[in-house]
Order: structure tokens, then sequence, then C-alpha cells
């Protein structure tokens, strides 16, 4: 019985669903596929099943277990007498050993034959075990390291044969150097294709390649935070040879090693267009880099995705469809500020508006909206291509940051003028905002009747929804001014935590969401901002006006059981504006 009436048999597919994948399955040998997939592994890839459930069957048929390896105690000390070419060749990998019997991992329960010729080289009889193969590379990649492979010059045929490998856009340049030559070495190449890869994978948004006094140490920043990475340590022979490789792709200079550089990198990965930043910098052991990954085709704006509570996302819905006026968006770099724009832009455009931004750099291309790239060197900076910019006749115009007096005073003008402005601007909250224009130049009374709204925001990781759980938090646990009483009231006095699973890497978070501050300009902020007040007056008066800080909505999300308390104690500091105003802060002091 073939593999696809095992799954029949078992109810696991339907007929129509099976003459389907023969279908492809004939088709696919028509075409010349060498190797064309088995009918249950097309099952999985046309996604009819999962390779859990198709394992599981297989191997209750054919009589060979099912292990789930995050779970099992695997025994690495096998790995020292295993031969590493069938590991990285055929996919298996031991797990433990049974009396005279070695357990291995594999995920092809009808190709026996490496198990075979392991049996024969090390003289032990053989009992395979089932797991799915993302498990088995996932083990590879945590105990040989990422790219132990390509090292060992083991995967040099399987580099044209992976469907969803690293493909770069764009032609590279040599300068016949011998360094650049060196650079171009198919174990090289396949090397830094696995750096990358990886960390598209782990949904990393940065890499951060550094060289120490002991070699090189890579890492991922995954939801925030900053993951060292496993590696083999005879990748630190390769290191010239990866550094040069990354400039290469970047169109950097790779002869210049004193001053630092600026390049990006266009791929595309399972269809998707990868857009890298590369940042090359000279340290005192060598240069380092640092690379963040714009994945264009996973990043969907929408505002109602961002994790806003329903009260500040009405209102600021309103806020984005006023007809003139500046609408600011602070924070730190790294805080979703360019998201929010964009995913306000995206739900308010359409035919009968025009909206030209202007941003350093273009992070993502977004359809019905026009957007310039500043190119400082040549004199197009912010202030002079904002100029332009109301030539165009705009309805909504974008400044990408405001940095200085003259990108001020041109953003009041356009709002002066009847135009809806947004931008950006580094300050701990939305007070801020108001006085750091104020010190940059611009009179108050500009300020206080261009300035709409100032939206502060900050990114806290989410915790898993499968692995979190619940516990009830002594009252000395929490900080001095979290709301018990609403804890007590609305929650039975259970909070969330972290824990860690498969789904999130053992981390215990997955993704990342927003906590907001939005400060309306009302007419008392207004007039005293006008009087040239300083932000602690202009906060104190919008807190007493009900105005949720970026402290106060952070609880809101752990009392909800969408992230922890240490998350917020991460990112925001305790508000000394509201206790006064919140009897329930004070409850605790």
């Amino acid at each position: 019985m073939e593999t696809g009436d095992i799954l029949l048999h078992r109810g696991l597919l339907t007929e129509p669903q099976l003459a389907e994948l023969r279908s492809i399955q004939r088709a696919n040998m028509r075409s010349g596929q060498r190797n064309a997939l088995r009918l249950d592994q097309l099952a999985v890839q046309q996604g009819f099943l999962n390779e859990e459930t198709v394992l599981q069957n297989l191997g209750e048929e054919l009589g060979i277990g099912y292990v789930d390896l995050p779970e099992f105690p695997v025994n690495l000390s096998l790995l020292k007498t295993f031969p590493t070419r069938f590991i990285h060749r055929e996919r298996i990998f031991p797990i433990g050993q049974y009396e005279d019997k070695l357990v291995v991992a594999t995920s092809d329960p009808l190709n026996l034959y490496p198990l075979d010729e392991v049996a024969s080289i090390t003289g032990k009889q053989i009992q395979p075990m089932l797991a799915p193969l993302p498990e088995i590379e996932k083990l590879i990649k945590n105990n040989l390291g990422v790219g132990s492979e390509t090292i060992d010059g083991l995967m040099a045929q399987q580099a044209e044969e992976k469907k969803d490998g690293i493909e770069l856009v764009g032609d590279i340049e040599l300068d016949g150097s011998e360094l650049s030559e060196m650079a171009q070495e198919p174990s090289v190449i396949r090397l830094v294709n696995e750096i990358l890869l990886e960390a598209i994978e782990s949904r990393a948004s940065d890499i951060h390649i550094e060289t120490e006094s002991d070699g090189l140490s890579i890492r991922y920043r995954i939801d925030g935070v900053l993951h060292v990475q496993n590696f083999p340590s005879e990748i630190n022979r390769f290191q010239s040879a990866i550094i040069s490789r990354l400039k290469i792709m970047s169109k950097l200079n790779i002869a210049e090693r004193r001053l630092p550089q600026d390049g990006r990198i266009q791929l595309k990965f399972s269809g998707r267009e990868i857009d890298v930043r590369v940042s090359v910098i000279p340290m005192i052991h060598g240069e380092s880099i640092v690379m963040r990954l714009l994945d264009k085709g996973a990043m969907e704006f929408s505002l109602r995705g961002l994790g806003m509570n329903k009260s500040i996302y009405d209102i600021f819905s309103d806020l984005i469809r006023l007809p003139h006026g500046i609408i600011l968006v602070t924070g730190p770099t790294g805080s979703g500020k360019t998201t929010t724009l964009y995913s306000a832009l995206t739900e308010i455009k359409d035919s009968s508006t025009k909206i030209i931004t202007t941003e350093d750099p273009v992070e993502y291309r977004l359809n019905g909206i026009s957007q310039i790239q500043v190119h400082a060197k040549i004199g197009l900076t912010f202030a002079a291509s904002l100029r332009s910019i109301l030539r165009h006749d705009p309805d909504i115009v974008l400044v990408g940051e405001i940095r200085d007096l003259e990108t001020a005073d041109n953003a009041v003008q356009a709002a002066l003028t009847g135009h809806l402005v947004f931008s950006t601007l580094h300050t701990n909250d939305a007070a801020g905002a108001y006085t750091r224009l104020i010190d940059m130049g611009v009179e108050p009374f500009l300020v206080s009747s261009c300035v709409e709204a100032v939206m502060a925001q900050r990114l806290v990781r989410n915790l898993c929804p499968i692995c979190k759980e619940s516990y009830v938090p002594e009252h000395t646990e929490l900080p001095p001014d979290f709301p018990i009483e609403k804890l007590q009231r609305e929650c039975n006095g259970i909070l969330y935590r972290p824990v860690g699973c498969r789904a999130c890497r053992q981390v215990g978070y997955k993704g990342r969401s927003g906590i907001y501050e939005l400060m309306v300009t009302s007419n008392p902020i207004r007039e005293i901002t006008g009087r040239n007040a300083t932000a602690w007056e202009i906060k104190k008066l919008a807190v007493e006006a009900g105005m949720q800080t970026l402290r106060m909505d952070g609880w809101q999300k752990a009392l909800r059981g969408e992230t922890s308390i240490e998350e917020i104690v991460k990112v925001t500091k305790q508000d000394e504006t509201t206790a006064a105003q919140n009897p329930e802060l004070d409850s605790n002091n």
C-alpha cells in the first residue's frame, strides 16, 4: 500500500484530495523532476496535512515510533562518534542509546538506506524515530551551529536544489583583489546566505556581526531583544571573507576599513522582497556590521492591528482625517513610529487625496502615495524637499523626521496653509514634543496653534498565547504605581507571565505591539504652550483631563494578559504627574 492509500485508509485524505495529489505527482514526473515527491510529502506541501500528523500515522503503519524532539532528553555525547556527514546530508540526528541500539531521529520513514550505512559504520543496531524535519534542522543548528554544513563543505550540492534559498537582486561588482575573490568562494557565499536565511526565518529585525578579540560574535534582534546565535568556532577563519562578502553585496568599498560605510542589499526569499540596510563601522578589533531587515512581503500596515486601545484608536482615527495641522508621533529609534504613520496613511488614502512623503530612508513603498528619498549630500534635505512638495498641491504631507528649525518652520507653514502634516520627533513622551519644537526655535504661539496632537509610543513583547501562565502576584512584587484595585476588581488578582515553548522558541514572548500616549492639543494646552510652559506642566494638565500615559496604557495591556509587568517596567518609567490624579496609584504607595 502506497503512502497516499495509507493516509486515505486512515481518513486523513479524501478521494478528491488523493486524486489531486496523484495528478500533481504525474505532472512533476512528466516535467522531468528528479526525486519527485511522494504522495505523503505532496500532502504536506499542498497544505492538506501537517508533517507531524503524517509522520505519526505512517509510523504506526510501519511500526516506527514518533518522538517530540523539544521534549526529548537528547544525549549530545553521541555526536562525538556519529559521522556528521549523515547529519548534514541525510538530515538524521542521534538522540539516545538503549542497550546496544542507537536511537536516531529521521523525518523520512521510507528512506532507510542511510540508517543501514550508519549501522555498518558504527557497528550498532539503529532504531529510527520519526520527527518533523524543521525540528531536526533546529536540533542541528542548535548543536552544530548555523551554517555548520557549509563550513564542513557538505552542502555544496544542495545549494542549487534548495527551493527557498536567498536570491540577491542586482549584480555583484568585483575589483579583482584577492579579498574580493575570497569573498566569492561558494562556501563563503553559502555561509553568508545561511546567516541571512536563519535571521529571516527567526523574524529578526537586525543582525549584529561584531568582531571581538577571540573572533566573530553574531546576534539577532528578535522582538526587540538581542539573542546570541550558536555558530561553530571554525567560522572565525572566514571572518574577513564574511565581512567582505557583505560589503560587496552592499556595493561598499571592501578596501576601506578605516571609515564607516552605509549600504543596502536587496534580496528575495520565498517570493518575498527583503530590504537590508547595512552599516559598517571600524572597531578596535576590526569591522563590525549591523544589518536591519525590512521584510516587505510580511509587512501589513493596519491601524487596527497596532494594538491601540479602542478609545485611543477612535480619537486617533478622527485626528488623521483633520483638514490641516500637524500630528506628531514620538519615541526612540525602533519604537514603531514609521509603522504607525504608514498605517495612518494607508487608512486615509484614496483616489481623491494627494499624499506625498519625504523620508530618510524610504523603508517601504506604498501604492497610491508619492514618496521622496532624502539625499542630504546633494542638498535634498527634509526642509528642501518639503518646500518643493508644497508646489505639487498635496493634501497630506509626511515628513520623516523634524530634525532642525528649517524643517520645523516649513512644517508649520504647510500646516498654516491648509495642509495636514505628519512627522516624528525623538522625545520621551508626548508633552516633550511641544517644548522640543520651541527649543528648536519655533515660536510658542505657532506650536500651540499648529500642533493638533502628539502620539508617544513604545513597543512591548506580547506573551506567547500558547504557553503563558496565570499567577497571583504578591503586592510587594508589583511596582508602586501599579493599579492594584483594578487588578482585584477586574482580574480577580490574576496576571500572566512568560514560560517558553516550541512555538516561541522557549522565550515566552512572540511578536510585539504598541503602547500609546495620545495627547490632543486642547484649548487649555494651547494656552499654556503659548506661554512657554514646561513639558511637566503640559503633561500634568493632560492627565488631569483624562489622558492615559504610556505607563498607564502598559498596565492595561498587562491586566488583559497581553504582556508582562516586566515588559512595561523595561520600556516606561513611573509617572510623576499621575499619582495626584489617580487614587488607585496612591493606594499602593
